[in-house]
């Protein structure tokens, strides 16, 4: 199992690319990983913003990139689709790579 560290690495490794291929603006860690509360079952929570709106079928595909990527399932979520106290929530904790 991944510790933060080493999902922060590896993610920053691939970044550019991220940015190019997905249109992405910013890329973050969320959730479990970063409160420390990592279990077997545990997804990585990836917030992202965009300079160009990704379609359905980018943001699968995004997943599943990072899921192979990091050997531990990615849960891709964009910083447009939060509201109230869960973007309250998420936007106090993230951590951008």
């Amino acid at each position: 199992m991944k510790n933060l560290e080493e999902i922060k690495a590896i993610l920053g490794q691939v970044k550019s690319l991220v940015k190019e291929k997905y249109h992405v603006s910013e890329l973050g860690i969320f959730g479990d990983y970063v409160k420390g509360e990592v279990q077997e079952n545990s997804e990585v929570n990836i917030l992202i913003d965009y300079t160009e709106p990704p379609s359905l079928l980018d943001l699968v595909d995004l997943e599943y990139y990072l899921s192979d990527l990091l050997k531990v399932k990615a849960d891709v979520i964009s910083k447009n689709g939060l509201k109230g106290k869960r973007r309250e929530r998420i936007l106090s904790e993230v951590i951008y790579v």
